[in-house]
């Protein structure tokens, strides 16, 4: 009986520590001797223990020999010198492997028919016999030389330990189970914890974890190649299986403290993995589900994210996968006590989210090289974990595994003492430090930030708490007061427009995410509405021109009032709501206009100015814009106030045009050229974005350079007495005054910004506004 063998746990690059600790937890003493082998030694049932047992090695080797080897010469007599005929039987098969690095025996095929010559010399000699027929049980022998150093293994698995026996169906990309339950050792998971998959595929990650969770032995229901070898007694393995269900039975109470939650959007990936829980015999501890990531969310607490999510490896995939990851931080926030383990070949995922992980590790997952992103959250209250499990307040471990201690007491940055020299609170007073979210939360300087904006938001509420009374149902109530609350706030009836405007802060998408929410939340408790009525929005900083463009598609929208008036505005799906609040003066300017008056709106955007001239009295009015969705929406909003009548005889006394406006201006201008008349227009409104492309028109069109085309041919088009209020939001807009005074000799050309802009708007350059009336002296401009 041979008493005591040396083995090496074979296992993927990155897992040899895991592997350490599960030998020390069988009782041995392991030793990592290089990459992907851990030594350890025991007795003839060690072999049978470690393969049923040990869930992330790939095979348990027998060494048989080690021994330096120089030469040919050397690695023949040196492996004829071992006892071959205590491990092969005479009929025996036994394929030969090998390997060769930094080795000057470096012909694999020579070494390997060496290394077989002198181990059948050996055998013939041992088993006296001249005839090794090789029809029996297989064992498979390797040579592998590193440095001229020669170590001779027998592989006691045979099939790799990864084939538990429960997977029958591999999908596409499909984790190893002894990776799956390797990334399950290295995160901070417990069987107290719950546990949620988001990706799961055929389920290998949730089922390892079960059977983890349920001291469920690896390999327990698979046969391998030792069990055949006459050396090792069947009682060993028989004795071995007992012992591995019976640690179940004892160790584990039967059940889990959490169903294990696995999702995915593939019905076909969930289906294989409902199987194959099934045959691992773990089905009812895990709930699958096809659901897609961007809806989760838990009510549990202190749980764990593992999961192995696309790498967006194949053609064309690399957008969407990258456009999957920006949306990390965003999900995952709403687990604020989670942490997050996420085994990925993407190497830019950091920067994606916005954020360092905790730790990571190098991970070969197959042949892709992997790395392990832990975002560690805040750990359990104490006694949330069990005595016998590894507490997550210990520090690191030998094997480089990091407690959530480490992460969730450290002191979030901006929260230190300004002073160096501050003296340190007594333990009386001392604030308790928060635990930091992996994904999100505040910092100090976040909250104080917050709170001066409240302060301010509260104070200008109560300066305008009486506009309402005075039929002022729509205004601004914030606009970038505290400068490190960028946002700018219109009120619409009961709801609150908020606009984020971008600046650098040092937050962490994920706790942009979470401020953005707090101002959200201060914003309706100010403004006394409900937190479902403040719709944000975020606008980038502008680099170069920029138009508006949709930022959504959930298509809300109320009805306003504004001049006794009713105006539809959309506050969730654009970047401007519909009604431009900094116009609300100027609106009243063209209503008191025009009355009898032809009315022309170029730029109509949602009509506006239009309904102000038509509630005005206008003779007829003219809207004209390229926008199919403004044009509509202009209509809705006349139809609204009662202006437009589709049973009335003759020609329509409302006109709304879909062209762009230089295109319309010079066909009008033929029409007034064959009509003979002094002008079409008494009142026009140019008020054009500072930028605008179209795919319907070859042409990009900018108002610096595009507006003097506009009005060159608009001011033809007006009466004698014509008036045009044109107003941009452009700063850096300068007029072309000279080039119409040139073509309308008479014009008089006066600026009114100061008194367009209304009291409720801080910057008082929110726009430029310009009156320009025709037979008039000139005015200063």
């Amino acid at each position: 009986m041979i008493e005591r063998v040396d083995l090496l746990a074979a296992t993927a690059f990155g897992m040899e520590a895991v592997v350490a600790r599960e030998l020390t937890a069988l009782g041995y003493e392991p030793r990592i001797v290089s990459t992907g082998r851990v030594l350890f030694s025991g007795g003839i049932d060690a072999v049978a223990r470690a393969n049923i047992n040990l869930r992330v090695a790939d095979r348990v080797l027998l060494r048989a020999a080690h021994f330096d080897a120089p030469d040919f010469e050397a690695l023949f007599e040196q492996t004829k010198a071992f006892p071959w005929e205590r491990w092969i039987p005479k009929d025996a098969a036994f394929p030969v492997n090998g390997r060769s690095v930094k080795s000057r025996l470096t012909s694999v095929p020579a070494v390997q028919r060496t290394v077989k010559r002198a181990i059948v010399d050996r055998l013939m000699r041992g088993h006296r016999t001249t005839i090794l027929p090789e029809s029996g049980p297989r064992v498979i022998v390797e040579i592998a030389l590193l440095e001229d150093r020669a170590t001779i293994t027998l592989d006691t698995s045979g099939e790799g330990l990864h084939k538990r026996g429960y997977r029958d169906l591999v999908g596409d990309a499909a984790l190893k189970e002894t990776l799956a339950a390797g990334l399950v050792l290295l995160s901070v998971w417990r069987p107290d914890r719950p546990l949620v998959d988001p990706f799961c595929g055929s389920g290998t990650i949730p089922i390892e974890a079960a059977m983890i969770g349920l001291g469920i032995a690896p390999g327990l229901e698979r046969r391998f190649d030792a069990e055949s070898w006459p050396a090792i007694d069947p009682e060993v393995w028989k004795e071995a299986r007992e012992q591995a269900r019976g640690a179940s039975r004892r160790d584990v109470p039967g059940t889990l403290a959490y169903t294990i939650h696995a999702t995915d959007v593939s019905q076909t990936a969930l289906t294989a993995a409902r199987r194959h829980a099934s045959r691992a015999g773990v089905e009812r501890f895990i709930h699958f589900a096809r659901r897609d990531f961007l809806d989760l969310s838990s009510k549990a607490q202190h749980g764990c994210i593992i999961t192995n999510p696309p790498y967006g490896m194949r053609l064309g995939e690399d957008h969407q996968v990258e456009s999957l990851y920006r949306e990390f931080p965003a999900i995952l926030r709403r687990l604020p006590t989670w942490s997050h383990h996420i085994l990925t070949a993407r190497t830019d995922l950091e920067s994606l989210v916005g954020q360092e992980a905790t730790r990571r590790r190098k991970i070969y997952n197959a042949q892709i090289e992997c790395t392990y992103f832990q975002f560690l959250g805040p750990r359990p209250p104490d006694g949330a974990t069990p005595p016998d499990t590894p507490s997550s307040e210990s520090a690191p471990s030998a094997d480089g595994v990091e407690s959530e201690q480490d992460h969730a007491s450290s002191v979030m940055p901006g929260d230190r003492a300004s002073e160096s020299n501050a003296p340190a609170p007594t333990a009386a007073v001392a604030p308790p430090i928060q635990p930091r979210p992996a994904f999100g939360g505040l910092r100090d300087r976040d909250r104080r930030e917050i709170d001066e904006f409240e302060a301010r938001l509260l104070k200008r509420a109560r300066h305008l708490r009486r506009w309402p009374g005075r039929g002022i149902t729509c205004y601004r109530v914030y606009e970038r007061d505290c400068p490190d609350v960028p946002v700018v706030i219109d009120r619409y009836e009961d709801h609150a427009h908020l606009f984020e405007h971008e600046r650098e802060h040092g937050r962490t998408p994920a706790q942009h995410e979470d401020w953005l929410d707090e101002v959200a939340a201060r914003t309706a408790r100010v403004l006394e509405i409900q937190p479902e009525n403040v719709h944000v929005k975020s606008r980038p900083r502008q680099r170069g021109l920029s138009q508006h463009e949709k930022v959504g598609d959930r298509g809300s929208t109320l009805v306003a009032s504004e001049g006794r008036l009713k105006f539809e505005v959309n506050l969730t799906d654009y970047a401007d709501a519909g009604l431009f609040l900094d116009h609300r003066i100027t609106r009243g300017m063209v209503r008191e206009a025009a009355g009898g008056a032809r009315f022309l709106n170029l730029f109509c955007y949602t009509g506006s100015f239009t309904v102000y001239a038509a509630s005005g009295g206008a003779r007829s009015t003219v809207s004209v814009d390229l926008s199919n969705t403004y044009m509509d929406w202009t209509i809705r909003n006349m139809r609204l106030n009662g202006l437009i009548d589709d049973h009335a005889d003759g020609p329509p006394r409302h006109r709304f045009v879909r062209s762009d406006v230089v295109s319309f201006l010079r066909q009008a201008r033929e029409e007034l050229d064959l009509a003979g008349e002094d002008g079409l227009f008494d009142l026009a409104v140019v008020d054009p974005p500072t930028f605008s492309n179209s795919k319907r028109t070859e042409d990009d069109w900018q108002v610096q350079e595009g507006h003097t085309e506009v009005l060159g041919l608009l001011l033809p088009l007006m009466s004698a007495n014509g008036v045009v209020y044109f107003s941009t939001n452009y700063r850096r807009f300068k007029l072309a005054a000279d080039d119409l005074r040139r073509r309308c000799p008479g014009i008089g050309i006066q600026e009114i910004s100061a008194r367009t802009v209304p009291e409720d708007f801080r910057d008082k350059r929110i726009h430029r506004c310009w009156r320009l009336a025709l037979g008039a002296q000139p005015a200063s401009g």
